[in-house]
């Protein structure tokens, strides 16, 4: 067993180094994940019948797959293809398109929230179909469908240590390899898992205070 207060030198600078790793991965697939769901959401909910039952094809797709098992196929499956990507690519890759079927469900269920009736009145104002979409429709659905999203994002952040399986070296892996090399599995692990809930609990609140921000006034919340 290690001695943590007289062994912090060695604890923390590959601890260190995995967490930025972890930053990187929900930095880099968070955004495209979010902008991945709302480009489905979309097609789904307004594109013609090809669009729609594609986009419906993938939701059912990337939500039956595991997580896992997806890494897996991007990162040992695509070179037999030759299609090769990095431990870090195919992992950023891997959370996008899994982040963005969920995402998509939370953004159609807000945008069928808005009335059918606003997109006719903003059609007969002179307004396109993009345009009433764009300035009308997507706001108000995104509002509504914050919550969903970040609870999408939250878990994100708790996927991502599922890198480490495609040798990506975040916090995990970094700890996993510390915790054999110095039979201290329990000491590191818990040092792992504080960090995870403070990474999920500094999250919460921010999305809280944007939550509150947004806030429809008069209507208690998103």
């Amino acid at each position: 067993m290690i001695d943590l207060q007289f062994d912090f030198a060695i604890l923390l600078p590959p601890l260190y180094q995995g967490a930025l790793m972890t930053f990187a991965l929900i930095l880099v697939s968070a955004p495209f994940g979010f902008l991945n769901g709302i480009g489905i959401a979309l097609g789904r909910t307004y594109g013609n019948w090809l669009v729609s039952r594609l986009c419906h094809g993938y939701v059912l797709f990337f939500k039956g797959c595991p997580l896992l098992l997806l890494l897996f196929i991007i990162y040992f499956g695509l070179p037999s293809l030759g299609i090769t990507f990095t431990a870090f690519t195919s992992a950023v890759i891997g959370f996008i398109l899994c982040n963005g079927a969920y995402n998509s469900e939370y953004i159609r269920g807000g945008i069928q929230s808005v009335s059918s009736g606003q997109m006719t009145a903003a059609l007969s104002l002179g307004m396109s179909r993009v345009q009433a979409i764009r300035s009308i429709i997507l706001p108000q659905a995104l509002r509504k469908s914050l919550p969903g999203l970040s609870n999408e994002f939250i878990y994100l952040i708790k996927y991502s240590s599922l890198a480490y399986m495609i040798t990506v070296v975040e916090i995990t892996g970094a700890g996993n390899i510390i915790a054999a090399k110095y039979f201290a599995f329990f000491e590191i692990f818990i040092l792992i898992g504080i960090f995870y809930l403070a990474l999920v609990t500094v999250a919460g609140r921010v999305i809280a205070s944007i939550e509150k921000k947004i806030a429809i006034p008069g209507f208690g919340g998103v």
